[in-house]
């Protein structure tokens, strides 16, 4: 076989892997390809899209490839110390991949200089269009590391591995901003039975404190967060906290997060309006909140959509008597029926929102809540 025919190969082995690509990608992709024809024949634009595929699916290999292994080494290891295998012990098949989890062309990672918290402000431009998460980097791009991850990495999948042997892990560095992301969490029906259920208890909606209601050092701070939120989230609400719940044993492993007992679960629904914001702060930096392990966020709307920013921003990390963000954060904008997983302890933020009826109905909603250890 030729060296081109084993690329061919090879390429058509991993656009079949549905870790790699999803269908709904694989439409997109050639969706655009058919847009960049049109382009009076210039390749320049499917270059392009073939470059950030070929990133894209570099990076989830080497992903993929290093969880295999990983689990393979976690899985042996446990064997032999219980004396009780009798064969090598096959690892766990990798779950199929979230639901759009999105390529390159739709992800952004933005870096600004010097770190600084970030200030309420007009919302990024493109704020409003739906499929954008991106990365954006202001220094050369560094390309996923396949290797071994540095000690103490915090929620890196060997963690998950090596956890047995390790009694007290001291807080990592640096903690990436790692997410997972479900497109179309709730089935139609469901979505408009919540939408509506909300918008029924409109005023039991009360202002948004700090910390969280009930919580000594809570209260309210305009200068740090605004917005309004539904305690009482209703049996809508709730079903979906459940089947949160019954997704997170699919949520933490690509976190790079150990499983834990769920002691409870915390949820509320919260509305953001004209000019309301959530500067960045981490969900169990006080003691009080202390056992959250994992944050969701689940997003909708009335359609059409009437307002703009509020994006998600989680950012890398950094331990400075409790995480701090640097200057990189994942930039998430709020889509219809989109619900998104991450540890509780990473800094984020919530941008401004505009929304120029300032009318209840159209505002920014969410159900947002945590998973206590």
């Amino acid at each position: 076989m030729t060296d081109r025919e084993m690329l061919d190969h090879f390429s058509d082995v991993l656009i079949s892997d549905p870790r790699l690509l999803s269908l709904q990608e694989r439409e997109l992709l050639s969706n655009l390809l058919q847009l960049a024809h049109r382009f009076n024949g210039d390749n320049n634009v499917a270059e392009t899209i073939a470059r950030a595929v070929g990133e894209t699916v570099a990076g989830r290999m080497h992903e993929a490839l290093g969880s295999s292994i990983l689990q393979r080494i976690a899985a042996e290891r446990t064997a032999s110390t219980s004396n009780t295998a009798q064969f090598p012990p096959r690892p766990p098949s990798p779950g199929p991949p979230s639901p759009g989890a999105g390529l390159n062309l739709t992800e952004t990672r933005i870096q600004s200089s010097p770190p600084r918290p970030p200030s309420p402000g007009p919302p990024s431009p493109g704020a409003g269009l739906n499929l954008m998460e991106t990365r954006i980097q202001s220094s050369p791009p560094r390309p996923p590391s396949p290797g071994p991850p540095s000690p103490g990495a915090g929620f890196a999948t060997a963690t998950a591995a090596y956890s047995e042997s390790v009694l007290v892990a001291e807080p990592a560095e640096i903690l990436p901003a790692h997410c997972v992301i479900l497109e179309e969490f709730l089935p139609p029906q469901e979505l408009e039975n919540l939408i509506q259920d909300t918008l029924r208890h409109e005023f039991e909606f009360h202002v948004s404190e700090v910390v969280s209601p009930g919580v000594n050092g809570g209260g309210t701070d305009f200068e740090h967060r605004r917005s309004r939120v539904l305690l009482n989230i209703g049996r809508h609400g709730a079903a979906l906290a459940a089947s949160v719940k019954e997704c997170l044993p699919r949520i933490l492993p690509k976190l790079g997060h150990d499983t834990f007992p769920v002691s409870r679960v915390e949820a509320q629904i919260t509305a953001s309006n004209d000019g309301d914001f959530f500067r960045w702060h981490n969900d169990n930096a006080h003691e009080e909140v202390a056992s959250r392990e994992i944050t969701f966020v689940y997003f909708f709307h009335r359609e059409p959509k009437k307002f703009r920013g509020g994006e998600l921003r989680i950012y890398d990390s950094r331990w400075q008597d409790g995480y701090v963000p640097t200057e990189n954060y994942r930039n998430i904008v709020p889509r219809q029926n989109q619900l998104v997983a991450f540890p509780s302890c990473l800094a984020h933020e919530i941008t401004l929102v505009d929304c120029p009826s300032r009318a209840f109905a159209d505002s920014r909603f969410t159900v947002n809540g945590w998973f206590h250890r």
